[in-house]
């Protein structure tokens, strides 16, 4: 049998695992580990045991827990709910301002947590009821939040784009630069549509009724705006110092860990129960990103010992005769229809080991494509069937909101994303002139 048949097996093994419903890194290290047994013997059970100790030595990796758990404390302290009554507040007299604060809630959040997850908890529980309760239109809000909570994925401290880095051996310091102005320019997108839509259709987003603006006094305004300063001091204190080049990443991770806990402390939450929430949610989600890793990193040495990544580049180039563009829009297009069916990790656990060396030597910049990626992420976790986002939001909507109201309501979001990956895809330097700025090249 030759190696690309084998290589081929081995990706199919690895599709019919995951549709057993088996967890991922189960599926995919269990493949690995089979396969290197199966190819080299007694001896391929180095290539899973090295994989952990590279994973162990790989010294970022600290930053994963740590911001992991700085997200789940600024969200179980219930500071993101502060912001958004701030929000709520200042941009209620606009039409669609309070759907505008929200996606402005969103990139705070995105600031504070890395986690789209934390977004869309936030935005269910919290902007939803208000938005909904006001008089806005149900699918209008539903695919505010689920847009607005995937920039989570991009904003830094991108838990993706760490894995990412991890995974593609790329620093993980400029692909949080690099995410800065397309997920600014995604949240603008946002906003320019929100308000041209509302203006134009008042009903969807009416403005804060006059009678009810009366009742908040300019001095209970001017307070609320205290509620975003402690957000801002944590985001400075962890992003602001790691881009001034005061702290490394690792004990950038460590400011904001210890700034969300000296937050909760100062408004008088850190009571046992959200300690107790925050630590043990925490330590979930770490360890399955972890064992996610070290499967990736199992599959990726026997995948790349087959060579398959020249397979795979002698397919799109040589016999399908495509353009390095070609061969970009190609590894896209696989994001969003894997994406239809698994999450951001599995999907980058699958192909990262394949497109990040095809990319490289095609000649474009793995910073950028890491963005690429995430874009991509974003707009699979909207796309029917099994969007990631369209089941979290069913999970968290009241009952009015049905599977088809959210199915249309990712319409425009979908479309203005792709807009937005186009805009990346042909004007790289909205990615890479941050990270050039500061690491000089």
């Amino acid at each position: 049998m030759s190696y690309e048949m084998i290589a081929l097996l081995m990706f199919s093994s690895m599709m019919v695992m995951l549709l057993t419903g088996q967890r991922v890194f189960g599926a995919i290290g269990f493949v690995g580990a089979v396969f290197s047994l199966f190819l080299w013997g007694d001896g391929g059970s180095e290539m899973p045991f090295n994989a952990a100790f590279v994973l162990m030595n790989w010294y970022p990796l600290m930053t994963l827990p740590l911001f992991i758990f700085m997200g789940y404390m600024l969200s179980e302290s219930g500071i993101a709910g502060d912001l958004y009554r701030m929000f709520h507040v200042w941009m209620g007299p606009l039409n669609g301002g309070l759907a505008i604060g929200t996606v402005i809630l969103m990139v705070a959040i995105s600031a504070m947590n890395g986690l789209s997850v934390a977004g869309m908890a936030v935005g269910a529980s919290i902007a939803l009821p208000e938005m909904l309760k006001r008089g806005y239109n149900k699918v209008m809000v539903t695919g505010v939040i689920q847009a607005g909570s995937s920039l989570g994925i991009m904003i830094p401290p991108s838990v993706v784009l760490v894995l990412y880095g991890m995974i593609a051996r790329q620093p993980v310091g400029q692909l949080w630069l690099a995410g800065v102005f397309p997920g600014l320019l995604l949240a603008g997108l946002f906003i320019i549509y929100i308000t041209i839509r509302c203006k134009l259709q008042p009903h969807l987003g009416p403005a804060l009724p006059v009678e009810e603006r009366r009742e908040i006094s300019w001095s209970e305004k001017f307070s609320l705006l205290r509620a975003g300063i402690l957000p801002l001091v944590i985001i400075f204190s962890m992003t602001g110092l790691f881009m001034l080049g005061v702290t490394s990443l690792v004990e950038s991770s460590a400011v904001g860990a210890g700034a969300a806990t000296l937050a909760a402390l100062f408004k008088g939450r850190l009571t046992r129960k959200v300690l107790d929430d925050t630590l043990h949610k925490s330590l979930s989600v770490s360890c399955m990103f972890m064992w996610v890793i070290l499967a990736a990193l199992c599959f990726g040495a026997v995948f790349d010992g087959l060579g398959a990544v020249h397979a795979i580049e002698s397919l799109f180039l040589e016999q399908w005769n495509l353009s390095p563009w070609g061969v970009l829009i190609m590894m896209q297009l696989s994001y969003i229809i894997m994406g239809m069916f698994l999450d951001d990790t599995a999907m980058l656990v699958i192909v990262a080991p394949l497109y990040v060396p095809l990319v490289i030597s095609l000649g474009f910049n793995p910073i950028w494509y890491g963005v690429l990626y995430t874009v991509t992420c974003q707009i699979a976790y909207m796309t029917p069937p099994f969007g990631y986002n369209l089941f979290l939001m069913r999970a968290m909507a009241p009952k009015e909101i049905t599977l088809v109201d959210i199915y249309r309501s990712i319409i425009p979001f979908v479309l203005i994303m792709t807009l937005g990956l186009a805009l990346i895809m042909l004007y790289p330097q909205i990615a890479l002139w941050l990270p050039n700025l500061i690491y000089g090249k």
